[in-house]
């Protein structure tokens, strides 16, 4: 990680060396010479993580060198901020010129390469070597804990009877292609050799296969050793043929292993592989073979499945439900007899079920906190393993191994990982058990904090689209779970990390002094921040009111987690916070929430989060001239207009009502940051006549969000976005005006990259025209939001003719008619449709062959409705139905209530969940 942690500083220093060359030209060649110096320490760390085995002296010379890393950054920073704060207040007079800023810069940079002299002077004692030395003793330390840990035995195989089934079939598909892989995948410690190993004993198997290998690869792995263990078990020779095969060039064994299995139909197990390129070296070595030969993988990264084999879908181990949890936990906690007292004892059940379920449906964890609570006899006992579940999962040691159990598999996915990812994954470590992270929120917070940077070579490519792509590296890898997709069902939307990887991260970081968790005691009133603490710092929820108070000039990142009411952090004293780069702040103690001008000081911020009720920028906000992102949540905001554009690598604005719905706070701009990619929400008026062509040059937007206060200015808006090739989710609001409102949205059918769209407002039909109002919609629409329009014609039959649409929300008297009729053949992709507050709506008609992919239905309070469609019957995908505040006579018709069916419950008895929600019902509770 300490390389990770000098790139980052040399990558930051690059970045200041171009962006902030004017603050820095008077000292660019002491800079310049400094991130040089940085740079060759790199080559010494990254050769130094190769070694597994660090004495006490040799991690004090890797702490040094990432202490040296944060200092050069500190001093650049900190220069920076004195040099810009003093060009505020002179106006751009030359500070450059006074002998006492470039002297005390220029020693605190020879001070800092002095130091790292030193150090390299040091290094040839430590007899690091970058051609993977150390690797054996990854290697057996990797071997012993797949020993150790894969919990073989067929009696302890949970829950995998699907899993059996799915890797069984793929095996015996007769295939006559060259490597055919079969490939089990999922995150360390989920049970993909334990599977493996199964299929492998499985007597169908062993009868259909002539010829069975295992091979245990791991990280570090001996090529030659491989195709030995292979050919002895395709030819088992003799022992005098074995030292013969043995002392055989590399190339002839691999012809001999080719020759042994051409003829044989073969499966292969290679257990533990973590790099493609490591199949791509055996390969050769094996042939077609007999119709139907296989190899089979276990591996924790994805990827490499998908390169091996692009026919066969990789198979992904799921987490064991809480009761597959307990059922592994009771063979192991009771080995001898698990109709043992104690055993069936309530007291053991409960407390047993709940040290189980922060095992996260983990297996591995579940065995070892088993076999740990095997050798426990009292309830006592039990009582304190419970009070500290976490410590004995991650201390408990294998017999020969120096590593804690669970950490140690975990840890081998952390050392896998590229340098660049290794600060992106350990950041998930502030983020609170259980947590549900964005993924826009998470990007940004990467950009933000540096880990991602533009690159000269990438120019198409977005710094979020770099992003993008490192979340998938780490999901690919088993490292974090995807939790919901986006509207376009592909595409990442929320993601979460298991509590016990989530806990590794908070501690490697903590090691790292990279970020430290928060917690405050229950007790106390404040926080005291300090200089001696790490530079990124998340406070966790508490019960109790929490003020944070001290200084601490070096901090880089703040993150609050405490419930919004019970926490303050005074905006006044920035000062004490003068190098921060990641903030968010919350004010609900104030209607009116007049941000200090204060804040303003924080040149280095990037990404600022408000939280408050009507908020109120100041003018300083301009000074603020590395915001990346943005993020009100407020009723409403107010800025200066032309703020904004002072903001010149500005990319996310984002405004949301507090509230949820309702309406969006928006903002009144008159020019716009160029490199904008976000831009939600603001006004257009009739001052905003250059927004036509400020727009066009905005070749980066990407959604933008839009309030309009004349029907007659959408059309000329609409027709000036055309070009925005990377535009693909809009928002357009329409206010109720004095004279009636026909926006004229035609030239939205030339939108071919939109794939979201919200319309919000009165959409009336202009009665000169013959042609619903929604017949110019692009047809590459993918989620879209009626809400508040008051359409009286049905907009089914325009809208049922998109082809891509999957998500359909129809909101707040969106249609104001009384019937609605969705054709046969329509909405041929739709997988979702929610519907709420058409009060006229009184009659729905789903003709057979409609909505034949229709997932989920939610419909709220449509109080005319008279009954549920027919045609739901014939929709054989649904799998949710909900209603919230129907008529009482409709829910009635769908119930069954003491074995008695209710009229229409033929149409939704296929619907596997029925939720049926009355707000007035369950508030009487």
């Amino acid at each position: 990680m300490a390389d990770s942690i000098v790139s980052l500083a040399v990558e930051r220093i690059s970045d200041l060396l171009i962006n902030e060359a004017f603050f820095l030209k008077d000292v660019k060649q002491q800079v310049q010479s400094l991130k040089d110096d940085l740079k060759r320490m790199q080559c010494f760390l990254k050769d130094a993580d190769r070694k597994p085995e660090q004495d006490e002296r040799f991690r004090n010379r890797v702490s040094e060198i990432r202490g040296l890393a944060y200092d050069a950054e500190d001093v650049i920073d900190s220069f920076i901020l004195k040099a810009a704060h003093q060009g505020v207040v002179k106006r751009f007079a030359s500070i450059f010129t006074k002998p006492s800023h470039l002297h005390k810069i220029g020693v605190q940079i020879q001070g800092i390469q002095t130091k790292l002299k030193n150090i390299c002077e040091t290094l040839p004692a430590f007899e690091i070597h970058g051609d993977g030395a150390g690797s054996s003793s990854v290697s057996s330390m990797q071997q012993r804990l797949r020993r150790t840990f894969s919990h073989v035995e067929q009696e302890d195989v949970i829950s995998l009877e699907v899993s059996t089934k799915d890797v069984l079939a793929q095996l015996m598909t007769e295939e006559d292609r060259l490597h055919a892989v079969v490939s089990i995948v999922g995150m360390g410690g989920i049970g993909k050799t334990t599977l493996a190993r199964k299929v492998y004993k499985h007597v169908d198997v062993k009868r259909h296969f002539d010829c069975l290998a295992w091979v245990s690869i791991s990280q570090q792995y001996n090529q030659r050793e491989v195709l030995l263990l292979v050919l002895m078990k395709a030819l088992s020779p003799s022992n005098m043929e074995r030292e013969k095969i043995e002392k055989e060039k590399m190339e002839d064994l691999v012809k001999r292993l080719f020759d042994a299995l051409k003829e044989k139909r073969y499966l292969i197990v290679f257990d533990d592989i973590w790099r493609f390129e490591d199949w791509d070296i055996l390969k050769p070595a094996f042939p077609r073979g007999k119709i139907g030969s296989k190899i089979l993988f276990t591996t924790r990264n994805k990827v490499v499945a998908l390169q091996a084999d692009t026919c066969n879908s990789p198979i992904e181990l799921p987490f064991l439900t809480d009761d597959e949890s307990w059922e592994l936990f009771i063979t192991k906690a009771f080995p001898r007899n698990s109709n043992d007292t104690h055993a069936c004892s309530k007291e053991y059940e409960k407390l047993g079920r709940e040290m189980v379920k922060k095992c996260g449906g983990l297996p591995l964890a579940i065995v070892v906190l088993g076999g740990l609570l095997a050798t426990k006899q009292s309830l006592a006992q039990w009582e304190m393993v419970r009070r500290n579940i976490r410590g004995h999962l991650k201390g408990f040691q294998p017999q020969g191994s120096q590593y804690g159990a669970v950490n140690a598999i975990l840890a081998l996915s952390y050392d896998d990982l590229p340098y660049l990812l290794k600060p992106c994954f350990l950041y998930l470590g502030h983020y609170p058990e259980d947590w549900e992270i964005s993924k826009k929120e998470l990007i940004r917070l990467w950009i933000a904090e540096g880990f991602i940077s533009s690159s000269p070579e990438s120019k198409e490519m977005l710094m979020e689209d770099v992003g993008e792509q490192f979340l998938e590296e780490l999901i690919n890898r088993s490292l974090v779970k995807v939790v919901r997709r986006d509207y376009t069902g592909t595409n990442v939307k929320t993601v979460r990390i298991h509590d016990l990887l989530r806990d590794f991260c908070s501690e490697k970081a903590k090691e790292e002094n990279f970020l430290e968790t928060v917690l405050p005691p229950s007790a106390e009133y404040g926080v005291t921040l300090t200089e001696y603490m790490v530079r990124r710092i998340a406070i966790h929820p508490n019960k109790s009111y929490v003020y944070l108070k001290g200084k601490h000039p070096k901090l880089r990142s703040l993150f609050l987690f405490q419930n919004e009411a019970m926490i303050e952090l005074d905006i006044s004293k920035c000062k004490n916070f003068k190098l921060l780069r990641v903030l968010n702040l919350v004010r609900v103690d104030v209607f009116y929430w007049h941000v200090s001008s204060e804040i303003g000081n924080l040149h280095q911020l990037r990404y600022l989060k408000l939280y408050g009720k009507e908020i109120f920028l100041p003018r300083a906000i301009g000074r603020l001239k590395s915001l990346h992102s943005l993020y009100l949540q407020c009723r409403s905001c107010s800025i200066k207009p032309n703020v904004v554009s002072k903001l010149e690598r500005l990319r996310h604005i984002v405004l949301r009502n507090r509230f949820g719905g309702g309406i969006k706070p928006c903002l009144r701009l008159r020019f716009f940051p160029k490199h904008i990619e976000t831009l939600k929400c603001i006004v257009v008026d009739e001052k905003l006549i250059e927004f036509s062509k400020a727009v066009v040059g905005l070749s980066n937007l990407q959604s933008l969000g839009m309030s309009f206060k004349r029907a007659e200015d959408v059309k000329p808006i609409l027709m000036s976005l055309m070009e925005l090739q990377r535009l693909v989710s809009l928002y357009m609001e329409f206010k109720r005006g004095s004279t009636p409102s026909y926006p004229d949205l035609e030239p939205l059918s030339q939108f071919h990259h939109l794939s979201k769209l919200m319309l919000k407002g009165e959409m009336k039909e202009d009665p000169h025209r013959d042609h619903h109002v929604l017949n110019f919609l692009p047809p590459n629409i993918v989620k879209l939001t009626l809400w508040g329009c008051g359409m009286k014609q049905d907009p089914m039959g325009v809208l049922e003719k998109l082809s891509c649409l999957r998500i359909l929300k129809l909101q707040d008297n969106a249609y104001v008619g009384s019937k609605m009729i969705c054709s046969a053949n329509g909405f041929p992709q739709l997988d979702s449709l929610d519907i709420n507050h058409l009060y006229q709506l009184e009659e729905w008609e789903i003709e057979e062959g409609a909505m034949l992919q229709l997932r989920s239905i939610s419909l709220e309070e449509i109080s005319d409705l008279k009954m549920i469609p027919e045609g739901l019957k014939c929709i054989a995908t649904l799998q949710e139905l909900k209603l919230t505040e129907m008529k009482s006579s409709l829910e009635e018709r769908i119930k069954m209530i003491d074995g008695r069916e209710g009229e229409d419950f033929y149409k939704v008895r296929h619907i596997p969940h029925i939720q049926i929600i009355q707000r007035s019902i369950l508030s009487g509770h």
